[in-house]
């Protein structure tokens, strides 16, 4: 009968995913890290169609990957604060990835930095592939402290639930002000388009939504605290989180130098530049445009 035909299909799907599941629970620690960075390389080749992609929507997409495979193969070790963090970097990478890609369609001012020649020149294959392997390398680096926590959690090593809260509240945080950020520079576009923005959370910082990102890493890097990392788990952490925060100041320092290129001529944004900190508030760093060893 079709319903008892269907019903099996159904049950066997049921227990090769559970199956599947259960197997890469059990999975070595290197196995696990192996397994996260197919995916990070799987997910991040978007950027074989358009160079530029590797940074931008393959980023937001590989993100929300990584956090959803670390929900599934640790979901027996999973606690509250662990699962916020988690979907808090699902619903962020989904967000990035659409907000690019939604800007990059709408936006023609966007459209042409984007396609600026030196995003679209030609690049050696073998620099491709280097260029793709960081990145996928990078983002697990990024996301290790979560799911360092969740691996230890699950092989009975000791891991401090108030650590996994704070981590989570500053995620969550950081990745609101993004949000935030992004949206009130939309609207001061839409109401002028050729004029810097200066209002909002702008008021306070000149790259907040930078700020919010480097809130929310830190968030995700503080969960190391609370799980008895290994020397090895602390590296790879350490190296996914000084790698971002210097995405973080190379991409403040590109657009400080866009802005005083658009806008270097206007007497009120020589005003704002002057009292208003560049990436992080009430730090009193104003320009890093000197600073070439930022240039990515």
């Amino acid at each position: 009968m079709p319903q008892i035909r269907t019903f099996c299909r159904k049950f066997r799907i049921f227990v090769l995913e559970w199956l599947l599941v259960k197997h890469i629970q059990n999975y070595t620690h290197m196995t696990y890290l192996w397994l996260l960075l197919g995916i990070s390389l799987a997910v991040s080749a978007v950027g074989w169609l358009y160079f530029i992609y590797f940074f931008s929507i393959g980023y937001g997409l590989s993100i929300a990957a990584l956090a959803t495979a670390s929900l599934i193969i640790f979901s027996n070790a999973l606690s509250l604060p662990m699962t916020l963090l988690l979907a808090t970097l699902i619903v962020y990478g989904i967000r990035l990835a659409t907000y690019l890609f939604l800007r990059e369609r709408r936006s023609a001012s966007y459209k042409k930095i984007l396609y600026q020649p030196d995003n679209t020149k030609r690049r050696p294959l073998f620099a491709m592939f280097m260029i793709w392997f960081s990145c996928a390398l990078l983002y697990i680096g990024q996301i290790s402290p979560a799911t360092f926590y969740l691996y230890n959690a699950q092989h009975g090593i000791a891991v401090n639930s108030t650590w996994a809260w704070v981590g989570a509240i500053i995620t969550m945080l950081g990745v609101a002000i993004e949000s935030i950020a992004d949206a009130q520079k939309s609207a001061a576009k839409r109401k002028l388009s050729n004029r810097f923005v200066d209002t909002g959370l702008y008021r306070i910082v000149r790259c907040p939504n930078y700020f919010g990102e480097i809130l929310m890493w830190t968030g995700c890097f503080i969960v190391c605290f609370g799980c008895s990392c290994t020397a090895g788990q602390w590296i790879i952490a350490s190296l996914g989180y000084i790698g971002i925060i210097y995405v973080m100041f190379s991409g403040a320092r590109r657009l400080e130098m866009r802005q005083a290129e658009s806008y270097g001529n206007d007497p009120e944004f020589r005003a704002y530049v002057k009292r208003t900190p560049l990436l992080i508030p009430l730090v009193p760093i104003y320009s890093v445009a000197k600073h070439k060893w930022l240039k990515a």
